[in-house]
């Protein structure tokens, strides 16, 4: 049986990751649950799964946490030698949790770096789910996979899907995602694209988007962010720069590709010329359980998928100017260094800026470029993580004040 820490445990990520948990109890216990300030589905989950540790991200409502759990009645109340604790270290201290074999990283958003670098360090193999462990901060990051022996394996539906394509190949033989090193035999990968919630909108009609068109993705069930990542294909240039630093290959050779019915989840060419693709219906619980359980690969009840109900796979080009985040991406990969940093940061603070109804959709690629362009002559080439730390928060604050100055 493979003990878990979740992290992010009652956003989207981790509350599939439980449902997996739940449908293989022979297979998957919990021992570690971190969180934000969702007291009352933590409780539920807490009572569920009996873990030996929860952090609180927010510290502050510990109190107010320790008192729902004290108000349960005796067959409800967690067990007694439950740690509860909080803030960054409590986070780290759940990440890194001694009797975890493998840590779900759910946090999103750079608030889970620090986490998911605490799991690499105390040598615990990673279900990846938060694309900002790699994309803000690969240079850093892929050393301390060296170091400590840690496998990172990809949670996300596109990178499980290369992932799962390069089993049998030759990689496969001594398979260690992140290490710099180009996979051997792969020439190119293609990253499919839904589109997002604009996809069959005309350029001229994102004048018109709302915040409330910009969440409605029409083939998955995201959060927020990334439904608006989605919408703006940021999601998918973040993703490039991700696959670059899991696969070692250049970025001449990881194209994008939009296919409205996301049944391919991406493809890999190979030397040889073979294309390999991973099929399936859209849901995000395939690629979380394929990380739990690797290399092996378990029975589920899951719909099957029917290519004769799915009847037509679709597949074009993605346009520049109407996804003009995607070009963002592959400059700022291509610089490197802090470059990537700085695009995550600002994009967070451009589309939460924008959740928060204060700049337009159309606000978010400009406010990105405007940080970029002003971190060039600044760009650091071997990063230590204290300079990622600080990029982060500069880069936020660029956008913030860039805000501030299209308000008034």
């Amino acid at each position: 049986m493979k003990a878990i820490s979740v992290l992010g445990s009652t956003g989207s990520i981790g509350t599939q990751t439980l449902e997996i948990v739940d449908a293989f109890p022979d297979k998957f216990r919990v021992v570690a649950l971190t969180a934000g300030q969702n007291l009352p589905l933590l409780v539920k989950q807490i009572i569920r799964h009996r873990p030996e540790i929860v952090a609180l991200a927010n510290e502050s409502l510990l109190p107010e946490l320790k008192d729902r759990l004290n108000s349960l009645s005796i067959d409800q109340r967690p067990k007694e030698f439950l740690k509860l604790t909080g803030g960054p270290d409590g986070l780290n201290e759940a990440a890194s949790w001694n009797s975890a074999d493998l840590v779900v990283t759910g946090i999103v958003g750079c608030a889970g770096l620090l986490p998911t670098l605490a799991a690499i360090r105390s040598g615990k193999d990673l279900a990846l789910a938060n694309k900002e462990t790699l994309i803000a901060a690969g240079p850093v990051v892929l050393p301390e996979l060296k170091k400590s022996g840690s496998r990172l394996l990809p949670a996300d539906s596109e990178h499980s899907a290369i992932f799962q394509c390069l089993q049998g190949t030759p990689w496969a033989e001594n398979a260690r995602l992140s290490t710099g090193i180009p996979t051997p035999g792969l020439r190119r990968i293609q990253l499919t694209a839904s589109g997002g919630a604009f996809r069959d909108w005309s350029t001229e009609d994102l004048k018109k988007a709302t915040i409330k068109d910009a969440i409605s993705h029409p083939n998955w069930s995201m959060g927020r962010k990334i439904t608006v990542d989605s919408a703006t294909l940021m999601n998918k240039g973040l993703e490039v720069i991700e696959a670059h630093y899991l696969f070692g290959i250049d970025y001449d050779h990881i194209e994008i590709i939009i296919h409205p019915q996301s049944i391919i989840h991406s493809m890999i060419e190979l030397s040889d010329s073979s294309v390999l693709a991973q099929l399936g219906w859209p849901d995000m619980k395939l690629p979380i359980l394929y990380c739990m359980s690797w290399p092996h690969r378990l029975n589920t009840p899951w719909p099957r998928l029917k290519l004769t109900e799915v009847q037509e796979l679709s597949f074009h080009s993605p346009d520049t100017s109407k996804y003009p985040c995607m070009e963002l991406a592959y400059s700022a990969g291509r610089s490197g260094g802090t470059m990537p940093a700085v695009l995550n940061a600002a994009n967070e603070e451009a589309v939460g800026q924008f959740l928060n109804e204060k700049t337009h959709f159309l606000d978010i690629p400009k406010l990105i470029e405007i940080a970029c362009e002003k971190h060039k002559n600044e760009l650091q080439v071997n990063p230590s993580l204290d300079d990622i730390l600080s990029v982060d928060k500069w880069a936020r604050q660029i956008v913030s004040e860039q805000v501030k100055k299209l308000l008034f």
